[in-house]
């Protein structure tokens, strides 16, 4: 990974709560009563709410701040005991008001039988110390992240968001309830679909949930919306750019339990240790695809996501099509992966070219190189061009370490190309600026950024050896 997540302090304030599980054979029915019988034979508890998003943080080997609200209790001294074991900086307003919610979930045979929730919201609760915490914590803080689960603790999120932006600190939302207004100004709301629906009405194709979505934004005066839609994974609409989707990574599941934590986490903590909120999408997806394939409220560790990250060297590379480069891009940046484009003839492949290639694959972790055809180039430089055909170009390309792959195109510039896969980065020469490159505008508009490439190679040039040859 490209970036650094352990030097960064992700501060979570929201609902905290323990999740009990009660574990047991089932064998037979109960006289008494229509139910199963669970002969318990393991009980276990783990943190819940906002405390699994701590948790994850921390599993990303980043750092997570914790304020929350906690009963004065059994279960809120196994939350505390839990967040010390895990080394979670913690700061939790304790009240014998307000029991520590509990859910406890009885399994077998990794199955949910019933769900038991002990809870007593804390709307009524005076949260003006909670605000003065996150006064005290907001300085030291890269981002911020709320976690709702409507028990009452975010009350005066309003305020808590206007103090962020007044340090210039990024906020995360993962909502609950029928309010949105709460969270106005937030820079990120993540709520799953049914929680969108339900806000917006019913959206019964992707060009209506788009639409509603810009229309929320706007209302709402927030940067973007992360809409999670489970087994069809996720969408990013971000204000002033293209709506982006990706596809669910697992195909086995097990226990959603827990999974949006996982997936706010990663997304914050990516976000803060600098991914665009594009690629911090991609890695969340690839969190929450591992997430489900775990029972009950569980973190995704570092060890995890890079494993995941590993299995992306089984991709083809070499020459392709356009169609099978799509699909090798969007498997690339499903799992959190930056692929840097750049184009050109590459007539005669020289050491210019290579040093100049080089230094672009090392603005991501793919590099596509696009090659005009022949037609397109006795378009642009003469009917004496190319000198090489393009099969030859192209093999020569992809015999290059720094090259993934290699798509040819017909057209006088790539811009149809970079609509179809939209790579994270566009790469260019340095003697170029930005209104000089060809399909910035198209690139930065979906949320990708552009490069200008400098490389000390810059004393020889195709024309020159062409000059040579002809002389």
């Amino acid at each position: 990974m490209r970036y650094r997540l352990d030097n960064k302090i992700i501060l979570v304030v929201g609902d905290i709560m323990l999740d009990r599980y009660w574990t047991g054979d089932t064998s037979r029915t109960s006289p008494e009563a229509p139910v199963p019988i669970v002969n318990i034979q393991q009980t276990g508890h783990r943190v819940g709410g906002c405390g699994n998003v701590a948790l994850n943080i921390k599993a990303l080997t980043g750092n997570a701040t914790l304020l929350s609200i906690l009963g004065q209790d059994e279960a809120g001294q196994i939350v505390k005991n839990c967040l010390d074991q895990a080394d979670i900086q913690y700061d939790l307003a304790e009240t014998p008001a307000y029991p520590t919610t509990t859910k406890l979930r009885v399994l077998s045979h990794q199955q949910q039988m019933i769900r038991l929730d002990f809870e007593q919201t804390c709307d009524d609760l005076d949260k003006q110390d909670l605000v003065t915490q996150f006064h005290q914590y907001i300085t030291s803080a890269d981002l911020v992240i709320f976690s709702d689960y409507a028990k009452g603790t975010l009350t005066k999120i309003d305020q808590m968001i206007d103090i962020a932006k007044a340090h210039h600190v990024p906020t995360l939302v993962d909502p609950k309830g029928r309010d949105f207004n709460r969270y106005r100004g937030a820079t990120l709301i993540k709520p799953n679909m049914a929680e969108f629906e339900a806000i917006v009405g019913p959206c019964r194709n992707d060009e209506a949930l788009e639409q509603k979505a810009r229309q929320l934004i706007e209302d709402l005066e927030i940067d973007a919306l992360l809409i999670t839609r489970g087994s069809q994974g996720m969408s990013l609409i971000p204000r002033d750019k293209l709506m982006r989707h990706v596809p669910a990574t697992s195909k086995e599941l097990s226990d959603v339990t827990g999974a949006g934590d996982t997936v706010i986490a990663t997304l914050g903590l990516a976000m803060a240790a600098g991914y665009s909120m594009l690629a911090s999408m991609y890695l969340a997806n690839l969190a929450a695809g591992i997430a489900v394939t775990k029972l009950g409220t569980s973190t995704v560790t570092l060890a995890e996501l890079q494993q995941a990250y590993a299995s992306l060297r089984n991709l083809p590379k070499g020459v392709t099509t356009r169609e099978k480069l799509t699909r090798a891009v969007r498997e690339a940046q499903q799992f959190g992966k930056d692929v840097v484009f750049t184009n050109g003839c590459f007539d005669i492949l020289h050491a210019g070219h290579v040093a100049y290639l080089q230094k672009a694959r090392q603005q991501g972790d793919f590099l596509v190189v696009a090659v005009n055809d022949d037609e397109s180039i006795r378009r642009l430089k003469g009917d004496n061009r190319p000198v090489s055909p393009l099969a030859s170009r192209m093999d020569v390309l992809a015999a290059l370490e720094c090259v993934d792959w290699v798509v040819p195109f017909h057209e006088d510039t790539p811009e149809n190309l970079l609509r179809e896969i939209q790579p994270n980065i566009l790469a260019k020469g340095a003697d170029y600026t930005i209104d000089q490159i060809v399909g910035a505008p198209i690139v930065l508009e979906y949320g990708g950024r552009v490069e200008r490439i400098a490389h000390d190679r810059t004393d020889i040039s195709t024309s020159q050896l062409l000059s040579k040859f002809q002389s």
